[in-house]
């Protein structure tokens, strides 16, 4: 494709070890949900994708393409290879392999000047250098989670506390999940990271979460609460919470584009909505298109969907 996008996706590819699939994998990763969201909700999107010898080979990258993505792959010799377990109190990761980083210098010249961007690595494949590569005036998203963690092969993936670092710091959206911290790190921790007038979407499952957005001198200057929209059925959890951000995200950069921008927390609705899509079938089978994150969404509204104040 030469069409310039109007949203750039950067991050690596996992495999995420899985017996029922034929290859014993499946590709995920936050860049692969993320950049086929976008490109099923029609938005021009470049996807810069940092992929092992396996998962360059995958049929998911072809579902993202047949999407209308711009797909660019990054040879990594080391790719995530993760061990997902679900367990009544979260999810447990192993890890079989780690990443190696995607360089700034992979990124095509002609997406430099792109005015949205979402940076999602899943295995702390982004080094800080990418901070600098969205233009000043540019739109940023930042998936936390993969900064949040240190793979190690063959050990548990570990958490890693969070801290200031340049790439939270340029995000506009950050997005956070209560699994992603220790249980002593609250929220207004958290907040305290980010740069003044960012918002925190901070999920905490089937309990919905909260958006935090800090005022210009760096208090709490909103804080909302969603809930969670009822899936018709619950399949499988994996990439949930980037669509979630990924959705979020839209209702941000294109009001209008999923619905009436007038609509309070449209924004929250759009990624609690799209999740509840998301977790309706296996892995990228399940994230939704524009027609039927619309539907939810008006279905959620119809049914008496709000979000709450929060102090």
């Amino acid at each position: 494709m030469d069409v310039t996008p109007e949203v750039v996706v950067v991050g690596v590819a996992s495999r995420d070890l899985d017996p029922t699939d034929a290859r014993g994998w499946r590709l995920g990763g936050g860049v692969s949900y993320t950049g086929l969201l976008l490109a099923r909700l029609g938005i021009r999107t470049g996807v810069l994708i940092g992929v092992d010898a396996l998962a360059a080979t995958a049929a998911e990258l072809d579902l993202i393409r047949d999407a209308g993505a711009d797909v660019v792959t990054v040879p990594l010799a080391h790719g995530p290879v993760l061990v997902n377990v679900e367990r009544p109190e979260g999810r447990v990761q192993q890890c079989d392999d780690r990443s190696d980083p995607v360089p700034v210098s992979a990124l095509p010249a002609r997406w430099r000047a792109v005015p949205a961007w979402m940076l999602v690595p899943v295995a702390a494949e982004l080094p800080e250098a990418w901070a600098g590569i969205p233009p000043p005036h540019a739109s940023v998203v930042v998936g936390w989670q993969g900064l949040l963690r240190r793979l190690v092969t063959d050990e548990p993936v570990h958490r890693v506390a969070p801290r200031r670092s340049a790439i939270v710091a340029r995000a506009d959206l950050v997005g956070a999940s209560q699994g992603d911290v220790d249980g002593g790190i609250g929220t207004a921790d958290l907040v305290r990271l980010l740069r003044p007038g960012a918002t925190l979407a901070f999920t905490r499952g089937a309990s919905g979460g909260i958006a935090l957005t800090t005022g210009i001198d760096g208090s709490h200057a909103v804080a909302r609460q969603w809930r969670t929209i009822a899936p018709a059925r619950t399949v499988d959890p994996t990439g949930a919470g980037d669509v979630f951000l990924g959705a979020m995200a839209v209702a941000r950069l294109m009001p209008g584009l999923l619905a009436d921008a007038r609509i309070p927390d449209v924004d929250l609705l759009a990624g609690a909505a799209a999740a509840s899509l998301a977790l309706e079938d296996y892995g990228m089978l399940g994230v939704p298109d524009l027609d039927a994150v619309r539907a939810r969404m008006a279905e959620a509204l119809a049914a008496g969907w709000a979000t709450s104040a929060a102090g």
